[in-house]
């Protein structure tokens, strides 16, 4: 009884400790840019360069439509900002005065949620977890599964944390069977991405009876956690850091970010940085980044039998195919279409959730040096995929722990069916 008191003291203390430990974002403003989708990126591009310490949260418009972007504005730059989009003629507001007190409400909000749970056990609906929690749950799996979950490191992030790789069987123990590959965090701020990833884990091992038709002839790999330094970061000291942590050749700024740092088509200036400062940094070259390197490994490791390869990113209610370097379209393109519209049309039958889907490049903006164009130019998957999750929250980023039934649930809907549509196209 004594211990459990002292533990009860310890997390009262504790919690405001971490709270204040984080960054807490007093006076940071957020501004809204009304601007047309087709001049957006040449103005992220003027002002990051002009001001490195604003955050932009980049729209979900397309085409040439008009398109909001958010933008995070330290206290000292509200004013020179101003002045700067005056001069650009670019119409903008103050959506949020103080972004403070929201940040702050989320992370207690979660660390409330999460001194309820029984850590190793995850209630994937019930909180957001750290990576350490996360690779915690991992490891009780093959205990819990045996014949069915295997955890194995892959390799380490830049700052030493080990990224595991679950694969999902149904325990018939045969070898070699076509793969269906999943991973999250690739961007370090999109929270509900682990969590998406989490409930594919519990709806294959905890719900198998449900879903034992989309293990039969196929395994599931699954990476939770690829940018593990930058998404602990995002826990520890900055809620919407982006890239990952290893330094840069500026000082100032560091990370790089993992979505632009893949060897296929790499270096195109139309869809990715060289500037570090900038949010869609490329790396100094293709695989500088120990977790791009990880990832890699892990997609040609599975190279023979990638059948889809599915990347969680928010937001944005998208189904993204490659390629997003070039206006052209791979072959086999429209077989991918219909894959991502089983999944569109899945969702809208339940929740009336409305996706869009295609290429990259149409339907959202150039990308170079992505993840998906990797496994499909690459590592040889049949069907590469990066599924924007739904916005939610201040900023699109950063939902609610409330929100995530919502959100991961439609969205199993959509993989779900996309998965049955993969097997149905490509049998074993």
């Amino acid at each position: 009884m004594t211990s459990l008191v002292a533990r009860c003291l310890i997390l009262l203390l504790v919690q405001p400790m971490l709270i204040f430990a984080w960054q807490d974002y007093k006076d940071f403003k957020v501004f809204e840019l009304h601007t047309p989708q087709a001049e957006q990126e040449s103005l992220v591009r003027k002002l990051s360069q002009e001001k490195p310490l604003l955050d932009f949260m980049r729209s979900s418009g397309n085409g040439t439509e008009t398109s909001y972007l958010k933008v995070i504005v330290p206290p000292e730059e509200a004013k020179d900002l101003v002045s700067i989009l005056e001069g650009y003629h670019v119409k903008h507001r103050v959506v949020i005065e103080d972004l403070a007190p929201l940040v702050q409400a989320q992370r207690a909000d979660n660390l409330k949620r999460k001194q309820r749970i029984q850590l190793p056990h995850l209630e994937v609906l019930e909180a957001f977890y750290t990576h350490s929690e996360i690779n915690d749950y991992l490891d009780t799996l093959p205990d819990r599964f045996p014949k069915r979950a295997q955890v194995k490191q892959f390799g380490w992030s830049y700052e030493r944390r080990p990224l595991k790789v679950l694969t999902i069987t149904n325990g018939d123990g045969r070898r070699n069977k076509p793969v269906i590959l999943v991973d999250g965090t690739v961007h370090a701020r999109e929270w509900i991405s682990p969590s998406m990833a989490l409930y594919i884990i519990q709806q294959l091992l905890d719900n198998y009876v449900e879903n034992q038709e989309l293990l039969a002839d196929f395994d599931w790999v699954i990476v939770p956690v690829v940018n593990a330094d930058g998404y602990e970061y995002t826990h520890t000291d900055s809620r919407y850091w982006r890239k990952t942590r290893r330094p840069t050749s500026n000082p100032e700024c560091v990370g790089t970010d993992l979505n632009r740092n893949f060897g296929y088509e790499w270096g195109h200036d139309e869809g990715s940085s060289a500037d570090p400062c900038e949010d869609i940094y490329r790396g100094e070259q293709p695989f500088d980044q120990p977790e791009s390197q990880v990832l890699r490994d892990v997609l040609l490791h599975y190279s023979d039998r990638l059948t889809w390869y599915l990347s969680l990113h928010s937001y944005g209610n998208y189904f993204l195919l490659p390629w997003g370097y070039t206006k052209d379209f791979p072959d086999h393109y429209q077989d991918m279409m219909s894959v991502a519209e089983a999944g569109a049309m899945a969702i809208i039958h339940s929740t009336n959730g409305i996706y869009t889907w295609g290429s990259t490049y149409y339907v959202l903006y150039p990308t170079s040096g992505d993840t998906a164009d990797f496994a499909l130019g690459v590592a040889n998957a049949t069907v590469a995929m990066t599924m924007e999750l739904p916005a939610a929250g201040f900023l699109g980023f950063d939902p609610w722990v409330s929100h995530i039934d919502g959100l991961v649930t439609e969205s199993w809907v959509g993989v779900r069916a996309m998965a049955a549509e993969v097997i149905r196209r490509y049998p074993a």
